[in-house]
């Protein structure tokens, strides 16, 4: 959809992508004589690899933060919030920025060898069958040693269970903020799809998923038109974009079901709300927050 491209620039704490590398190849004899153009073949864009963990970009003169996202493929909402950027989401020469999620209780990765090693010293011993002092040991050792250990190794699947973490439960009930039909789907880790959109008529009202403080209220987000985000707690955010009116200001506290906004297109193509919900700066995918309808 061509808002999700542009929504990749931000929200409260921002996001945005693209770059591209170039491959070459040429060759040619020396009897023969060929144009540049057949021994070398056209440069290939490629996608903009996401920045590795830990990486940062220090800020030049002139830079903004929707240009750093962009550069190295990220939305300026995440690099605000990876940041802890407030709004007007400045920024400063020499500041440097990291390129990723801070680490967050990262499960301990077992580095340590398999378990299943003991095969490691029966594999030596079995070369000297030819022994005359240890005449039993030989006979036991060719048949065991080889045929057993590959069947240890296979225990080794119990690191990935992290993987299956249930997403974050709020402790506060999350309610529709429009009316309408669902037209985006959240997609995790798609910087243009950390959302839904729900589409609606012009004029309809936006309302506060929960119980809230008003954190921005503007339209300084690249690609999100006239956004409201709301904190409903030292972890949780959402966010209204697209809408024709902002009918609250920064500072604000609002409670579950009042009318913040009015529905409409500003940075989209068409009438309707981007809505997001964030568990410490990480977007998260509000059907599994938002009742059943």
């Amino acid at each position: 959809m061509s808002v999700g491209v542009v929504r990749n620039l931000g929200l409260k704490t921002l996001m945005a992508a693209t770059a591209c590398a170039l491959l070459l190849a040429g060759c040619a004899k020396t009897t023969v004589v060929r144009s540049p153009s057949a021994s070398r073949s056209p440069p290939t864009p490629a996608a903009t690899p996401r920045p590795a963990t830990g990486a940062t970009a220090t800020v030049r003169k002139g830079d903004t933060l929707y240009r750093i996202a962009k550069e190295h493929g990220v939305s300026a909402l995440d690099l605000a919030m990876w940041n802890r950027i407030a709004p007007p989401y400045t920024i400063h020469p020499g500041q440097v920025l990291r390129l990723s999620a801070p680490p967050t209780a990262q499960a301990a990765t077992s580095t340590r060898p398999a378990a299943g090693t003991p095969a490691a010293p029966a594999s030596g011993k079995p070369a000297q069958a030819g022994n005359s002092a240890t005449p039993s040991t030989p006979a036991a050792t060719p048949a065991a040693p080889t045929t057993k250990p590959p069947a240890t190794a296979p225990a080794r699947p119990a690191t990935p269970v992290p993987a299956t973490v249930p997403p974050p439960v709020a402790g506060f009930a999350w309610r529709w903020p429009a009316e309408g039909t669902i037209v985006g789907g959240f997609v995790a880790g798609d910087p243009t799809r950390q959302g839904i959109d729900i589409a609606g008529n012009s004029g309809a009202p936006v309302r506060a998923a929960a119980d809230g403080v008003v954190v921005y209220s503007g339209a300084g987000l690249v690609g999100y038109g006239e956004l409201i985000i709301i904190k409903h707690s030292e972890q949780w955010l959402s966010a209204y974009g697209h809408n024709r009116a902002r009918l609250v200001n920064e500072g604000q506290r609002v409670k579950a079901g009042d009318q913040i906004a009015e529905m409409g297109r500003s940075g989209a193509s068409r009438d309707m709300l981007h809505f997001e919900i964030r568990y410490n700066g990480k977007p998260q995918d509000p059907l599994q927050a938002l009742p059943k309808r």
